[in-house]
């Protein structure tokens, strides 16, 4: 006997409605390759800084607000001053570029960045870039040329909390870099000037920077290390209130090639008739000098120095202890006490020492 179920009608309705999802579509699929890659939804760390900058296109311009700053090209100037920052904590970075001026007598010249000369300015960074003026020395110490006066400078009013990295500077007609406080909190690192009319870097703190072909102090600061500082006429090489380390330094004319209270495996040469080093202490240290002092010290040890006239090869007016002095025709080493160590003169005196403790 066969059974037959008679299924409601609400029945046959589920199953027509059921079996519209399990029909396959009629519609086509289209393309299954993809149009391109994806495209990029963020954007790069390096976007996000560029957004938050103000770029510079043009000059002269005054940075009057706080932020920062980068150039979009290389800058020629036309007029006095490039750049002037007269707002506190701004970053300037020349992103590779070049500031340059047009201005015929770089006396007219003024400075390719200048900080705010009316008040105290404070936070600053300029970094990673280049100053070019036309200046250059005839031979004869004799400055000129067309250009800026001035590279990076700050006049008048000392500044705080201002750091200038990776720049060069060249050609300008009195200062390269200076930005100098006595109090501290100015520091210039990594950075190089050559041919400067007047000081080439000024600063609290100098690090690993050169400056060459200056007129006046080629570095000035209370502490440099790890310097090249040549004066061509009547400055200090290297001048260091507190200390220079690892530093050389030179002069033609002046007073000493490298000039600190603590001279620190250093190398000072006078071509003229002063002091290769002149320091309250100096230890590891060599000095030349063309007929004066080669190294002259409070105290020194393990230093050696050179007189090719009739100065003093080295001379300590307290102690001298593991060191050496020769003199062409003056007192190879001198010394109140001199523990350890070694005179030579051509035709002078090799040692006068008023305590000899094992020297000769």
């Amino acid at each position: 006997m066969k059974i037959k179920l008679k299924l409601p009608a609400t029945s046959h309705a589920l199953i027509f409605i059921c079996s519209l999802f399990t029909l396959p579509s009629a519609f086509g699929q289209g393309a299954l390759t993809p149009p391109g890659p994806p495209a990029a939804t963020m954007v790069t760390l390096s976007q996000l800084q560029l957004q938050s900058r103000t770029p510079i296109s043009s000059v002269p311009i005054t940075i009057t607000q706080p932020g920062s700053y980068y150039l979009v090209s290389n800058l020629v100037c036309t007029v006095s001053n490039a750049i002037v920052i007269t707002a506190n904590g701004v970053t300037l970075d020349l992103n590779g570029f070049t500031l340059s001026s047009t201005v015929a007598n770089a006396a007219n010249g003024g400075a390719a960045i200048l900080l705010n000369t009316s008040l105290t300015i404070s936070d600053i960074t300029i970094c990673n870039g280049h100053i070019v003026g036309g200046v250059t020395n005839n031979g004869s110490n004799v400055y000129s040329g067309s250009g800026f006066g001035y590279g990076i400078y700050c006049p008048g009013f000392s500044p705080v909390n201002v750091l200038v990295s990776h720049v060069t500077v060249s050609g300008c007609l009195d200062d390269g870099i200076y930005v100098y406080n006595e109090i501290g909190s100015t520091l210039v690192e990594s950075c190089t000037v050559s041919t400067i009319g007047n000081y080439g870097i000024a600063a609290y703190t100098v690090n690993q920077s050169s400056a060459i072909d200056c007129a006046e102090d080629a570095i000035y600061s209370n502490q440099a290390s790890d310097c090249v500082g040549e004066s061509t006429f009547h400055g200090y090489g290297i001048d260091a209130i507190y200390q220079a380390r690892d530093c050389y330094g030179y002069t033609a004319l002046g007073y000493a090639g490298i000039n600190a209270s603590v001279a620190h495996d250093c190398y000072g040469y006078n071509a003229g008739s002063n002091y290769g080093i002149f320091a309250d202490f100096a230890l590891n240290c060599d000095g030349t000098s063309g007929t004066g002092d080669g190294v002259w010290a409070d105290d020194a040890e393990n230093s050696f120095g050179d007189s090719s006239g009739s100065g003093y090869g080295l001379y300590a007016q307290y102690t001298a202890s593991g060191c050496s002095g020769a003199s062409y025709s003056g007192t190879g080493l001198d010394a109140f006490i001199a523990s350890v160590c070694h005179g030579i003169s051509n035709t002078g005196t090799p040692l006068a020492a008023t305590h000899n403790v094992n020297s000769y």
